[in-house]
């Protein structure tokens, strides 16, 4: 959008400046012309000759040359100067609005590459935090497998302690029958008589 607006202001400026340098080239000439008219007192002054061909007709004056003529050379003399600071003041413009542009293109050029080393810096953190995150889920799943067999081990070890919490009178009564019948067969075997 800005090289659109500098390319239709260059237009303009271009325009400008060859219509003041046509315009100071016109003005030029005509004050060339007007100054040869009227820069020629002695050679166009009418001698006391008598006029060529019939009087003029009444009303007629004689031709004399304008004594204003000054002013308005003067005023194309001006009109000339502000033509031509009107050219350099359009050259000025020009030379301002294209050094703008330049440090506009220079600043857009770093912001966009500053912008740019961001973006790559970001997807790297980004690939970076990815990895970290898939490494975390696996060691996530890994603890969970674990929890989960620690549970399976748990769940077994409660179960036998129940089967031995459930059958310990039993057993208990068991052993002690069992440590009774080993007295007795001991006693047996050491030669006790039993009725």
């Amino acid at each position: 959008r800005a090289g659109e607006d500098r390319e239709r202001e260059n237009k303009e400026f271009q325009t400008t400046v060859s219509d003041q340098r046509a315009t100071q080239k016109l003005l030029k000439a005509a004050l060339t012309v007007l100054k040869e008219f009227y820069g020629k007192k002695s050679s166009l002054v009418q001698r006391s000759q008598e006029p060529v061909g019939p009087p003029p007709p009444a009303g007629f004056e004689t031709y004399e040359k304008n004594e204003a003529s000054g002013d308005v050379m003067s005023l194309i003399e001006q009109i000339a100067t502000d033509a031509k600071a009107m050219e350099e003041e359009a050259i000025r413009g020009e030379e301002d609005a294209q050094k703008a542009y330049e440090d506009f293109v220079k600043e857009t050029n770093a912001s966009i590459e500053a912008k740019s080393k961001e973006i790559v810096n970001k997807s790297e953190e980004k690939a970076s935090k990815e990895g970290e995150l898939v490494e975390a889920s696996k060691e996530k799943e890994a603890a969970l497998l674990e929890l989960e067999q620690l549970a399976n081990y748990k769940a077994e070890l409660h179960q036998s302690c129940d089967f031995v919490l459930k059958n310990f009178d039993v057993r208990q009564t068991a052993r002690d029958e069992e440590v009774a019948a080993l007295h007795q067969a001991l006693a047996i075997l050491s030669g006790s008589k039993f009725d």
